[in-house]
């Protein structure tokens, strides 16, 4: 079971023969997710070979094209493809209205049902959660209103030291208070430290998926300590001004964020089309923050072996 991130689509507004627009696959604990669906989606899938039917919630950042005309193609492929497990998105409200009517005039019964989940954007809201899993969406600065989303495990159980167990004689009944680090009192009342029966537990991963958004410095507190960030870098600081005007950041703004959150690893992307590479971008971001990458599509992360 591992938690990984992959880059789907890496560039912004207007795709290149190199950058697909956003898009990313996240898998958690065989819990499979797609973050925003820019156009083409669906073809980088096949490209990287992802699963796409394993896909059961779909979260957009919101209404730009970039980053949801992919969508109404992958729905139908999956249609095609003979799904029946129901899909859950997450959007804005208006993206219901959007997706159902380009569906409706197909003249097609989709053989899956499609839930959508409308988005706040005042304030972080808590909009999936398991025995595993937090998933929580928060506002950002953009033209229009746009969420990050964090990705965060719960705690994880100790692991027990199967030859003390045996050793000591405990029974089933101990074993799921040691996972949860309690102390065992038998019935002939000696007290067991859970510390001698158990391993430490794996550390719990973050992720957080920041879309398009101006820099502004309250972002942090959300994104606090988390460790792997992704962080829109647009521009770079060149061209600060256009940044401002369009809502968007440069590569220096990323990587202030992510030093000012104590992240331990930036994921710089949303490259605008006008750079025919992300060396200036990491220049800038390497000066602020060391441990920045420039994403590429295709590009791997495994959070098990990172962190």
């Amino acid at each position: 079971m591992g938690f990984t991130v992959q880059i789907l689509g890496s560039g912004a507004a207007l795709p290149t023969g190199q950058r697909a627009p956003s898009a990313q696959y996240l898998q958690c604990e065989n819990r499979h997710f797609l973050i925003d669906c820019g156009e083409g989606t669906q073809m980088q899938f096949r490209r990287f070979n992802v699963k796409l039917q394993k896909i059961k919630q779909i979260f957009i950042s919101h209404l730009h094209g970039d980053h949801f005309f992919g969508l109404p193609g992958l729905i139908s492929t999956m249609h095609l493809l003979g799904r029946t497990q129901n899909l859950t998105i997450y959007g804005h409200p208006d993206l219901e209205k959007i997706i159902s009517g380009m569906l409706e005039v197909g003249g097609h019964k989709m053989t899956f049902e499609i839930q959508f989940v409308a988005l706040k954007y005042d304030s972080p809201t808590l909009i999936f959660e398991d025995k595993v899993l937090e998933i929580w969406s928060f506002p950002l600065k953009h033209r229009i209103p746009t969420c990050g989303f964090m990705f965060r495990e719960k705690p994880k159980e100790f692991q027990l030291d199967g030859e003390a167990v045996k050793e000591a004689g405990l029974l089933i009944e101990h074993f799921h208070r040691l996972k949860k680090g309690e102390d065992i009192v038998l019935e002939n009342g000696n007290k067991l430290n859970h510390k001698d029966f158990t391993f430490p537990p794996k550390p719990a991963l973050s992720y957080a998926y920041c879309s398009d958004t101006k820099y502004f410095e309250d972002l942090a507190n959300v994104v606090s300590n988390v460790d792997l960030l992704y962080h829109e870098a647009t521009f770079t600081e060149a061209m600060l001004e256009r940044a401002k005007t369009t809502f968007h950041s440069t590569a220096k703004q990323a990587a202030k964020m992510a030093q000012k959150s104590n992240a331990k690893m930036l994921i710089l992307g949303h490259f605008s089309s006008r750079y025919e590479d992300t060396r200036l971008h990491l220049e800038e971001a390497k000066s602020i923050f060391a441990n920045s990458v420039a994403a590429e599509d295709g590009m791997l992360f495994d959070l098990r072996k990172m962190f």
